[in-house]
Formats: C-alpha cells, structure tokens, sequence
C-alpha cells in the first residue's frame, strides 16, 4: 500500500458543524449559545451557587458541626502474606522497609499488620498496631512483633 492509497476507515471523519448559517440549519441566529448576555460570551460562566448577587442559600442556612477530617491519622494495612513476600535478606521490617519495597506510600509512617496469609521465616517486625492473628503468625513463625 503507497501514501495515496490510504483511506480512513468508515466512519473516522465527522463534517464540520457550521453554524450561524440561517435558522433552518438549526444552528442560525445565535448559534446554539442561547440568548445574550454573560452565558452567550466566550469564558462567560458563573460559579455554582451565585444567585445574581442575592443572598445565596448557602449563606443564608446556619453551618453547624465540626469535621476531623484535618486530624485524621491514616493507617496504612499490610498483611503477612506481603511480608513472606520480601526479599529473603530482609530480616527487620518497619514503614521504611515497607516503602522502599513498594507495599505503602513513602509518605504513610504507621502501619497496621493484619494476619491474612502465612509467614515461614522468622522477621522482627516493627508496626503501629498488629491484629491478633498477625502477632500469633510471626511468632509462631519464630520472629518478632514490637509496637512501635
């Protein structure tokens, strides 16, 4: 097949709408933009909530609670089948062992073991919190949980 031979498949090239080209295109007078004004202007939209300098509703109605959001200490859950997974050198396992090998996020210090899976080798595992399971497995297995 030579450059010139070449055709888009069935369906690929779409005509361009042209509008403002008389009303019985349906697309004539203002060109499917609506009326005049802000919302017919290029850039011209108004935020959610603006009520056209009237007191919105979301300022009229009381704000009451309170959220933690902002307080919120986030657990990272590793469970003992990712720690049979590491490296067999690994002897000691905290958060920076964990993040180095890709199981949590670098930035997630305190992390929760869980005891779904097995574990063959003795490790000394350092967490924030350990299921009581997960502590059971690692020691049945001869390692080592510390809280810490």
């Amino acid at each position: 097949m030579k450059l010139h031979e070449m055709k888009n498949v069935a369906g690929a090239i779409h005509r361009k709408k042209r509008v403002g080209c008389g009303e019985g295109s349906g697309h004539g007078k203002t060109s499917g933009r609506g009326g005049k004004g802000q919302t017919a202007r290029s850039g011209g939209s108004i935020r959610p909530g603006f009520e056209g300098g009237q007191m919105p509703l979301y300022r009229k109605l009381p704000h009451r609670g309170f959220n933690q959001d902002a307080f919120r200490t986030t657990i990272a859950v590793i469970n003992v089948r990712d720690l049979a997974g590491l490296d067999a050198s690994v002897t000691e396992v905290n958060a920076t062992v964990l993040a180095a090998n890709g199981f949590i996020r670098s930035g997630e210090s305190k992390v929760k073991i869980l005891g779904d899976g097995e574990l063959k080798r003795a490790l000394k595992v350092t967490a924030a919190r350990f299921s009581d399971a997960a502590k059971a497995k690692i020691e049945a297995a001869g390692g080592q949980a510390t809280v810490g």
